[in-house]
């Protein structure tokens, strides 16, 4: 016979490569389950008349082996494990009954406290898989069992809960791109990664306010390139990474953005090939999108801009040293998106004009965008040299240049106008 429902339940981790499991009934509940029954590699038979288009589609593809027909009295033979979860409740009652007498265990979807075994509430995380049952049977909460599994799950992959690892690790290093500014715009690997690091060599750009919920032990390596002002060298940040990882410490390069738009990552990336050090990237949110984005501004819109193109402003147009097409870029129809450009978009906007871009053509420059401290400030190619000096306008800055910038309800009502603080 069954436990009583008022035991616990035990926890176990089931090895079902290979192993034969039915499931009975190929509804809601199945389509839930089969997805980690695959994955575990189970020899999977469903026995169900019909199913639903998803569950349909993984006998298709040769997932499950899918029985057209009702359950039947010795269905369950040579099984190890069994999920009832058909709307009959008698032949789930007869079911349990033939797993009971097979000793098979068995799950049942209409009545947790006939089963032999319950699910728990499942999640994953970086390697780790989180299960949660609640003790007591009489006052089960599923909504309540999966909110804990949620908090953990998200707790594991935001890095705000972490358990050291206390084994040799190989040196490695993680090009990390933060995003935009905003914290909570970093990815979820990303910032694991970040909780997990013993040291950190952070951009000036990046989400400075996870530098504060890092552990003491911790050490932060401020890269910062400063327009004209103080910077680490490349060379320098290249070889404390080298360093760092050769130590044996695991190694966070925080940068703003991605790590390949517009930055250096690839040359960080090279110096670790050539190192011998491993190294992974994770993706970051661009600021060329999502500044705009965070000030109201869609990069493309229907029957506006069907094309946006992302430059950098770090050198002028008439220098020798750039490499971008202004000429080119002045005859697009759709959006311009310029970055690291606000010393020298006087310069920029003089030579979109004088290559056939419209004088009248509104222009957005978003400081620092998705922070508490963002402002946008609105003009045209015409005004926007005279309108940075006035309005003060500093780096960092996202210019938007295009006829997407009059678009949405952040649009300004005439050029010139600015808008204060305010997140994003």
């Amino acid at each position: 016979m069954p436990s009583p429902a008022s035991d616990p339940a035990y926890p176990v981790g089931l090895r079902l490569t290979g192993r034969r499991v039915v499931v009975l009934g190929g509804g809601q509940v199945a389509q839930r389950r089969l997805p980690a029954l695959i994955a575990a590699g189970a020899d999977v038979q469903l026995i169900s008349p019909s199913a639903t288009p998803s569950v349909e589609a993984m006998a298709d593809t040769g997932e499950i082996t899918w029985h057209r027909r009702r359950y039947e009295d010795g269905d369950l033979a040579d099984a190890w494990y069994v999920l009832v979860a058909t709307q009959n409740r008698d032949a789930n009652t007869r079911a349990s009954a033939e797993a009971e007498t097979r000793r098979v265990w068995c799950v049942r979807s209409d009545d947790a406290d006939a089963a032999t075994a319950w699910t728990p509430a499942t999640g994953h995380s970086a390697g780790v898989t989180v299960a949660v049952l609640t003790t007591d049977a009489q006052g089960r909460d599923p909504r309540h069992t999966a909110a804990i599994r949620d908090a953990v799950v998200e707790g594991l992959r935001d890095g705000t809960l972490v358990a050291r690892h206390h084994r040799a690790r190989a040196a490695s290093v993680a090009l990390v791109g933060g995003g935009p500014g905003d914290p909570d715009l970093i990815t979820v690997r990303g910032r694991r990664l970040l909780a997990e690091a013993d040291v950190v060599i952070a951009d000036r750009l990046g989400p400075r306010d996870l530098l504060a919920e890092l552990p003491p032990h911790v050490e932060v390596i401020d890269a910062a390139k400063i327009p004209y002002g103080r910077f680490m060298a490349q060379e320098a940040i290249n070889q404390a990474l080298i360093d760092h990882a050769r130590a044996g410490r695991t190694v966070v390069r925080l940068k703003g953005g991605d790590p390949f738009v517009f930055g250096r990552g690839m040359e960080e990336a090279e110096a670790l090939v050539e190192a011998g050090i491993p190294y992974t990237v994770v993706p970051g949110i661009s600021s060329s999108i999502s500044v705009p984005g965070a000030a109201g501004i869609p990069v493309t819109h229907r029957g506006v801009a069907h094309e946006f193109t992302v430059v950098s402003g770090h050198v002028a147009p008439d220098d020798e040293r750039s490499l971008v097409d202004w000429a080119a870029l002045a005859a697009l129809r759709g959006t311009l998106v310029v970055l690291m450009g606000v010393d020298k978009i006087g310069r920029i906007a003089q030579t979109l004009i004088a290559h056939g871009r419209a004088a009248d053509t509104p222009v957005a420059l978003v400081q620092e965008g998705t922070t508490a401290a963002q402002r946008r400030v609105d003009a045209t190619l015409a005004t926007v040299a005279q309108t940075v000096v006035r309005e003060g306008v500093r780096p960092p800055a996202v210019i938007v240049i295009g006829e997407v910038v009059r678009v949405g309800p952040d649009a300004p009502v005439a050029p010139g106008t600015t808008d204060g603080p305010r997140t994003g």
